[in-house]
């Protein structure tokens, strides 16, 4: 009988624990009707132009991709004012986070640092790649999940190779200034002179003033850090699978040597190119989710749930003291057909979060909480 060998990090590795399909919740209590607000997708579906581009190419699936991706390397580049040359391209931003701990921490010999909780494929590529992670707790002891950039700081040395954090920060929603970031990346530069900060922006455009918040968005990028952006959010495309990242340009060139060939395919390059030209679809999402944000915030904090501001299309909160636990609730939700994220694999079993849908399903998600307190 064939005996197989696993490493030991992978046998310990707990893996992504996505949220619930819509197709799973209707199996398991045999509704038909489910709205699902758990994975922070846009909440007014996919561009048509993108879809329409996708129609326009789906005979050309028979083809492999242009290498490289050129033409939405060009049109990113153009769109952050950077040359193209530092433009990567991935399978979703997660490709780029894997890929940059494949390429350049060293197990045995270098780490990573993060926050805890964090956006959980940090950790968890880290530990595929079998390297050592050094995480900081976030501000839960004040509850308000902010960055402590100076404990974060305190965990970087000489072998510290990447530090990430997420702005906004994923499951918290909270925003750090865009000059702390900056002094952050200065401040590493000085303490860990061969590492790089890896900003996660996959949400910052959902901020109500992005070129406040967004380092990237700024133009003065810090030689050390490397910024990352999705089409997973507000262009409506995370069931397509496209990310790319603003990296230093020798690291850019050593990316594409050793990134698989075609990850991007030709759909999802097609459908990229046509959701950066639909303003008027982003326009409309991003007034959608700060509109919705602002109602659910309103709504939860009426039901006297607590709730912590956030800058994200996603907003963090507990049921009231005393009441009814975040599972009870969370599965309570479940038996009326809306799915929401329960946070237990964050290490917060008594917090959950919300992805802001559109109007109906905010106020369906409301009147079942309503719902739900009134009768725990």
């Amino acid at each position: 009988m064939l005996q197989i060998s696993v490493r030991p990090e992978i046998r310990r590795l707990e893996p992504y624990s996505p949220g619930l399909s819509i197709a799973e919740i209707r199996q398991k209590y045999g509704i038909a009707q489910v709205i699902k607000m758990a994975s922070n997708e846009n909440p007014l579906g996919t561009s048509p132009l993108a879809l329409e581009a996708i129609c326009r190419h789906a005979p050309f699936v028979f083809r492999y991709p242009q290498e490289g991706n050129p033409r939405l390397a060009r049109t990113l580049a153009d769109l952050h004012n950077v040359s193209p040359a530092r433009i990567a391209l991935g399978n979703g931003s997660d490709e780029i986070i894997d890929l940059l701990i494949r390429l350049l921490v060293e197990p045995g010999r270098h780490a990573i640092v993060c926050f805890d909780p964090c956006f959980s494929i940090y950790p968890i590529q880290a530990k595929v790649s079998g390297v050592e992670i050094r995480r900081c707790p976030l501000g839960i002891e004040q509850n308000d999940f902010s960055f402590n950039p100076d404990a974060l700081l305190s965990l970087a040395n000489a072998d510290t190779r990447l530090v990430f954090i997420t702005t906004p920060d994923n499951p918290s929603g909270y925003c750090p200034p865009r000059e702390a970031v900056k002094r952050l990346a200065g401040c590493l530069a000085k303490v860990a002179p061969h590492c790089l900060l890896i900003v996660d922006e996959a949400y910052i455009d959902f901020a109500d003033d992005e070129a406040e918040l967004s380092l990237l968005a700024s133009g003065a990028l810090p030689e050390n850090a490397v910024f990352l952006r999705t089409f997973s959010k507000s262009y409506g495309l995370a069931g397509i699978r496209l990310g790319y990242g603003v990296l230093p340009q020798p690291l850019a060139e050593y990316y594409w040597r050793a990134r698989l060939p075609f990850s991007v395919n030709i759909l999802a390059e097609e459908a990229g190119l046509a959701a950066l030209s639909d303003t008027a679809f982003r326009t409309a999402t991003l007034t959608a989710v700060r509109k919705g944000r602002r109602v659910l915030l309103q709504g939860l904090t009426a039901l006297h749930c607590k709730v912590w501001p956030s800058s994200a299309n996603f907003l963090l909160f507990q049921p009231p003291e005393n009441g009814i636990s975040a599972r009870a609730c969370f599965e309570a939700l479940m038996e009326k057909g809306i799915i929401i994220r329960p946070l237990k694999s964050y290490k917060l079993p008594e917090h959950m979060r919300v992805s802001v849908g559109n109007p109906q399903e905010n106020a369906a998600f409301l009147a079942a909480m309503r719902d739900i307190l009134n009768n725990a």
